[in-house]
């Protein structure tokens, strides 16, 4: 169906929707069979585009086309973004992935409008010395609750608690790690291609570094992702008692298979285990060496065994639970973004199937009013 006349084509979303499509100009023009002049005059505000191509192009990008005259999104910029692997990713991949956090922004924002999502609880510490990271990680810790002498058992349960919201896309393997975005709710994107658990829990450490010591600094700097690292080492594995439990090697070399109990009870990677130990003076530089030359020797940084378990985004698939008791379905939800369930699907891959279907006793959104509270589980 097309908005009435009144409303005005978006250029914004047509780019964000092209490129959230991984389309380049000139492709979506050949696909709608219009010249690549008209879709950048289209996305830059000089001419509007017909109803008869919109619907074209709405069909080709996967959208409805209600979506093309919403007001301009709320974008997600590099350089508001803290991205790791920054210098080598590819700018088409990041653009993409920076369209898929805009689109999840808007999901969420529309979510946290009609249910009460965890109120953001994000401490702000800035850093200076490798000891104000150290104590800016136990102090997080201490004002979530958080034990310094035991391993966290979910991360991704505990900053959803703290109001980040978490999204995991499919980003190209090995072009992004994770990327996060301060604001008035803290988001992080995860790569879903990264095929490590132990890892990824580490670059969720990393980005709540970045939210908890660089909201609102400049981006993308060696020193903050130093920091960040750091961080995220202090905040999964503390350092008292980290020292207590690591096998000292002596004068000798560090036996990796030693270090799998750490890693069952810590959930971190051997790789991350031997960097901590090594910051903490625990272990030689030589010693360090040594054990970083055994591990690509052996493969290992192609992948470890006895990985934890994965750690599944919660808050959106219990925000639409929250909905669908009240009557409204997910259909309801991407009628309302001007979706459709293909782009629900990329953008919510970790969304629990519906628990309700039909349409029958449906509130029309508009008349939500639940703002029933929504929180992980402990």
């Amino acid at each position: 169906m097309m908005p009435s006349s009144t409303q005005a084509f978006s250029g914004d979303r047509l780019r964000l929707a092209r490129v959230f499509g991984g389309l380049s100009q000139s492709e979506l023009g050949a696909r709608v069979e219009v010249t690549h002049a008209s879709i950048s005059q289209a996305e830059n505000g000089v001419r509007q585009p017909s109803d008869t191509i919109v619907e074209k192009m709405a069909q080709v990008l996967g959208f409805d086309v209600s979506f093309f005259y919403a007001p301009a999104p709320t974008e997600f910029r590099d350089d508001e973004c803290y991205f790791r692997r920054r210098k080598t990713t590819p700018m088409g991949v990041r653009n993409k992935v920076l369209a898929s956090g805009t689109l999840f922004n808007e999901l969420v924002g529309l979510l946290d409008a009609s249910v009460r999502l965890p109120p953001y609880d994000v401490p702000s510490i800035r850093v200076k010395t490798v000891e104000d990271i150290e104590t800016a990680a136990e102090r997080v810790r201490e004002h979530w609750k958080l034990r310094l002498d035991t391993p966290i058992k979910n991360v991704t349960r505990v900053l959803e608690r703290a109001g980040i919201v978490i999204a995991r896309f499919a980003a190209s393997a090995g072009k992004i790690d994770a990327f996060s975005r301060a604001g008035d709710r803290g988001v992080i994107v995860l790569n879903t291609d990264k095929g490590s658990t132990s890892r990824s829990r580490h670059d969720k450490g990393h980005e709540c570094g970045h939210l908890v010591m660089h909201g609102g600094l400049d981006h993308g700097s060696y020193e903050e992702e130093a920091q960040a690292d750091r961080f995220a080492s202090a905040f999964l594995m503390p350092r008292a008692a980290f020292s207590r439990e690591f096998p000292r090697p002596g004068a000798g070399r560090v036996r990796l298979e030693a270090l799998i109990p750490m890693k069952m009870r810590w959930q971190s990677s051997i790789a991350a285990i031997v960097r901590r130990a090594y910051d903490l003076r625990l272990i030689s530089p030589a010693q360090y060496q040594a054990a970083f030359k055994q591990y690509y020797s052996r493969g290992m940084h192609r992948g470890e065994t006895a990985e934890p378990p994965d750690e599944v985004p919660e808050i959106v698939s219990l925000a639409f639970k929250v909905l669908e008791d009240q009557g409204v379905t997910r259909e309801d939800v991407v009628r309302r973004l001007g979706w459709t369930d293909e782009v629900l699907a990329k953008i919510a891959p970790d969304l629990a199937p519906p628990t309700i279907t039909g349409p029958t006793n449906v509130i029309p959104f508009a008349q939500v009013k639940t703002r029933r509270p929504v929180r992980p589980p402990e």
